[in-house]
């Protein structure tokens, strides 16, 4: 079933992906110091990919040594290597300076479901200062959910037309046999249920020549879209979207006052 489309007060854009990037940054900020003062820690989770070059803006936070990190989404693979490791590429782009905050990582294994079912041991074995748990579902509620989408609609590891996307089994975390090497994965269920989820795309590159403006009217604004067939849908209803020009140029008109310049909007000759 087709969910409605995404309200435009959580729709943000922004000129470019500099200014995303530091839009991150500062909701970053804001969910940690909100945490803290409420119960003294910060639950922060985190995909790889184009989030860790945006995390990379945020200064040494004062905060790291109230904070567990965990990642939304990780390569069954060894926590130093290089190529594959989101942990790896973390430390290396932001985490090495974030002095005391506690990672939760992986095993190393290339066994996605001994991995997965490792990591979710890890998640509940924190109490719930660090990870509150939801009373009514019994799912961790992190302060601040960070998301990437792909042009396919994933959103972690949750891809179109797997059995993962819909997992009604209550597992916090989903093993994903899809690639070699395998993945683990938040469930849809835990990336909706955070207090802030936050959806960032933006920016061209190697992979995204013409940015993500088709995926971005798909995950936002299609009425066609399911979450089976496009992730990202699933979390429509809770998550905040922040997104350049260019990964916005598809939307409709209702999405016009987002634009932070007068008189542009989406579909317009600005664009051409």
């Amino acid at each position: 079933m087709a969910t409605a489309p995404v309200a435009p007060e959580r729709v943000f854009v922004a000129s470019d992906a500099e200014a995303v990037a530091q839009d991150v940054c500062e909701r970053l900020e804001v969910a940690a110091d909100a945490a803290i003062a409420a119960r003294g820690h910060f639950a922060l989770a985190i995909p790889g990919g184009s989030i860790l070059k945006m995390l990379q803006g945020c200064s040494a936070p004062s905060w790291a040594e109230k904070t567990t990190l965990v990642y939304v989404n990780h390569k069954c693979v060894a926590m130093d290597d290089a190529d594959l490791a989101t942990h790896a590429k973390a430390k290396k782009a932001f985490l090495d300076g974030w002095s005391g905050v506690n990672a939760i990582v992986l095993e190393g294994s290339a066994d996605a479901t001994a991995e997965a079912a490792s990591y979710e041991a890890q998640l509940r074995a924190l109490s719930e200062d660090q990870l509150p748990r939801d009373d009514a579902a019994g799912l961790p509620v992190f302060d601040l959910m960070l998301i990437g989408v792909g042009d396919d609609g994933h959103v972690g590891s949750l891809y179109p037309g797997r059995e993962e996307v819909l997992d009604t089994s209550g597992k916090w975390v989903l093993p994903v046999e899809m690639k070699t090497p395998g993945s683990i994965t938040l469930s849809l269920p835990v990336m909706a249920k955070a207090k802030r989820c936050v959806i960032a795309a933006c920016g061209v590159s190697e992979k995204y020549p013409e940015g993500k403006s088709a995926a971005m009217m798909r995950a936002i604004e299609s009425e066609e879209e399911t979450p089976s067939a496009f992730p990202a849908v699933g979390l429509r209803g809770v998550a905040t979207w922040l997104v350049d020009i260019g990964a916005a140029r598809e939307l409709g008109f209702d999405y016009a006052e987002c634009f932070p310049f007068q008189g542009a909007s989406p579909k317009s000759n600005f664009y051409n």
